[in-house]
């Protein structure tokens, strides 16, 4: 694959309909994970800019019909869909050369799929109740009937980060303007592509100006004004566990409504009846995908202390033959991470697990290329589940096989972390697999190698892995008020 010399779609930013630099000229390089070269430059936003933008949604919402019309919501996000569509070679392109994502994996979670998934809100425009009546009764000595409504939240800001850009982008637009919201969009700085673009294409589709705007900044101050400013609703944010509770504190003092999304330290748990040879490879395998930049890949694997040298074992072989290397390569699971500041984190645990525990497989940063974040899968054995690679989510492709005693010890471990974001358990028994599904807490549970990645799926996470929900029902359930509205009885005819 060709990785892109001009963008096209994707120089701009948005902001009130019209596609313009920042105001102070300043640009942003970025950098192809996978060269380490500079593929292009974007505007880098001041406060000026975000404060347009800002000023952008709160006008089109506070004084259009977009809040109120779902024909016109449903007929744009038509329109937008069929843009991406229309795209989506450049967009490809463009994906793998600022993620470092394998070309193979396109198909997938980082576009193709996400924008399929745009008709999952297209369809709930059409069949969502946004308004219901209760039945006659007689409150407080009052005959009343009662209607309650679903209303669009206000202006959104919508914070993303690198790992699948194109499709939290989508996921976060996609909700919010279903609901009737209008949107700040702030992308990670590593991938700005993925926002300019949809910001182009929304142009394109004719979505209404200030609809939808698109701000690309490198200055985490100028970024923070989405989640204090007072024009600002509701915050929807993606990335690190750290980072939220950042935005949630930041977005306390003018109470905003906030869906986080953060990390997770997913188990999966493969119970003692459970065949090996044919579940661990897999697991393995899982891990290195997209070099394991992935916040519910399941990078614990808690297996039966008695078969836990068979694991390791069956781990290793796996994972030994995980091709990888240039993500233009359509034969490579995995390349690249997004850059060296993620690079050198994931190296620090890597030699954190040398110190607590054993390094089975990899370990070191590549030899294999002059040039690129890359480096080795890594398979760790021998750690407590209190250490540090047990514990944290690396986000690099490493896999800390744990042994457990009974059911019981499993489910104790797999829940031993601030997170709770998804899990999945392995059985020769069906009902004792849910038993324990159920028993986790995590807001994804896979059973038996089923897969709960899905449009109509609900998805997030417990405790530190986040609040709220994405896609399914909840994912627009997110964006709207409830109101009650209490009325006299109607007289019947």
């Amino acid at each position: 694959m060709k990785a892109p010399e001009a963008t096209g779609i994707a120089d701009l930013m948005l902001i009130g309909g019209e596609l313009v630099a920042a105001r102070d000229g300043r640009v942003l390089a970025n950098v192809n994970p996978a060269t380490e070269e500079v593929i292009g430059t974007v505007p880098d936003a001041g406060p000026a800019d975000v404060e347009a933008a800002i000023a952008a949604a709160r006008r089109a919402f506070d004084t259009t019909g977009w809040r109120t019309d779902t024909g016109l919501r449903r007929r744009c996000l038509i329109a937008l869909r069929d843009a991406l569509r229309e795209e989506a070679e450049t967009l490809r392109a463009l994906l793998v050369a600022e993620t470092g994502c394998p070309v193979a994996l396109t198909p997938m979670i980082q576009l193709d799929g996400p924008i399929g998934f745009l008709d999952h809100y297209i369809g709930l425009l059409e069949t969502y109740e946004f308004e219901r009546t209760l039945p006659t009764k007689s409150v407080m000595g009052a005959p009343s009937d009662r209607i309650i409504r679903r209303e669009a939240a206000g202006v959104v800001a919508a914070i993303t980060p690198w790992n699948v850009p194109l499709y939290l982008n989508l996921c976060k637009v996609a909700a919010a303007l279903a609901a009737g919201c209008t949107v700040v969009l702030k992308p990670a700085p590593d991938t700005p592509y993925s926002a300019l673009a949809l910001g182009a294409l929304a142009v394109r589709a004719g979505l209404p100006p200030g609809v939808l705007n698109v701000v690309t900044t490198g200055d985490n101050a100028v970024a923070s004004l989405l989640t204090t400013h007072p024009d600002v609703d509701a915050v929807t944010f993606t990335g690190s566990t750290a980072t939220g509770r950042r935005v949630m504190a930041a977005a306390a003092d003018t109470v905003k409504r906030v869906t986080l999304e953060l990390g997770g330290k997913s188990a999966a748990v493969v119970l003692d009846d459970a065949d090996l040879t044919a579940v661990v490879p897999r697991l393995a395998g899982s891990v290195c995908i997209h070099a394991g930049q992935g916040c519910a890949s399941l990078t614990r694997l808690l297996v039966p202390r008695s078969r836990h040298d068979e694991a390791v074992d069956l781990a290793a072989a796996a994972m030994a033959h995980i091709p990888w290397g240039d993500p233009t390569d359509p034969g490579n699971l995995m390349g690249p991470v997004v850059n060296a500041r993620q690079r050198d984190g994931v190296l620090r645990y890597y030699a954190s697990a040398a110190r607590d525990g054993r390094i089975v497989l990899g370990g070191k940063p590549t030899e294999r290329f002059e040039r690129g974040y890359y480096v080795e899968p890594t398979l760790v054995a021998d750690v407590p589940p209190t250490a540090a690679v047990a514990q944290e989510e690396i986000f690099g492709p490493a896999l800390v096989v744990l042994p457990y005693d009974d059911d019981d010890d499993a489910v104790r471990i797999a829940d031993g972390t601030i997170y709770g974001l998804s899990s999945a358990v392995f059985s020769a028994d069906t009902d004792r697999a849910l038993a324990l599904a159920r028993r986790f807490r995590a807001g994804t549970v896979g059973v038996n190698g089923a897969q709960w990645f899905d449009v109509e799926s609900p998805f997030g996470g417990y405790k530190q892995s986040g609040i709220g929900r994405e896609w399914g029902t909840e994912g627009l359930e997110d964006f709207l008020e409830t109101k009650t509205i209490a009325v006299p009885p109607r007289s019947q005819p």
